[in-house]
C-alpha cells in the first residue's frame, strides 16, 4: 500500500536563498508516515496508551535531487514493507508534479516505552498490506 500527502512549502520551510532547508525534508516525510499510519487504522496515542509500543525511526537514507521552493505545492509520495517482525521500511518521495526533489529510505522498528523492540502490530505483518 502507499499513500500521497500534500505539503505546501511555506516562508519558514525555506532557507536565506528561498529554498526549502534541507531537514525540513524529514518533516514533510514524517507527515507522510504519520498519514499512512492513520489510512492503515492505527491511532499511535492509543497503541502508546493502551498497548504500550511506539515507532522509533532507526536510520534514514536520504538523496536531494532538486530544490522545492516558496509557495510551491509538493506530493510526498510513501509505501511501506515490514523488513522483519520489528523493522517497518518506508520508501519515499517527495514531489513537485512529475518531478523527485528527494528520495528517503527510512527505517523504524517498534519499541516498547522502556525501549525493548517488540513485534509490529500483526495488521502490519500481514502480507495483504
Amino acid at each position: 500500500m502507499s499513500h500521497e500527502t500534500p505539503v505546501r512549502v511555506y516562508y519558514e520551510d525555506t532557507d536565506m536563498g528561498g529554498i526549502v532547508y534541507y531537514a525540513n525534508y524529514l518533516k514533510f516525510i514524517e507527515r507522510g508516515r504519520s498519514e499512512l499510519v492513520e489510512v492503515l487504522g492505527m491511532n499511535q496515542l492509543e497503541m502508546r496508551d493502551k498497548e504500550g509500543i511506539v515507532f522509533v525511526v532507526t536510520r534514514v537514507v536520504a538523496d536531494y535531487l532538486g530544490p522545492a521552493r516558496l509557495d510551491d505545492r509538493l506530493i510526498v509520495h510513501t509505501s511501506h514493507r515490514a523488513q522483519s517482525a520489528v523493522r517497518w521500511v518506508f520508501d519515499q518521495e517527495v514531489r513537485r508534479g512529475t518531478d523527485v526533489l528527494f528520495r528517503a529510505e527510512v527505517t523504524a522498528v517498534c519499541m516498547t516505552l522502556a525501549g525493548r523492540p517488540t513485534r509490529l502490530p500483526k495488521a502490519l505483518r500481514s502480507p495483504s498490506r
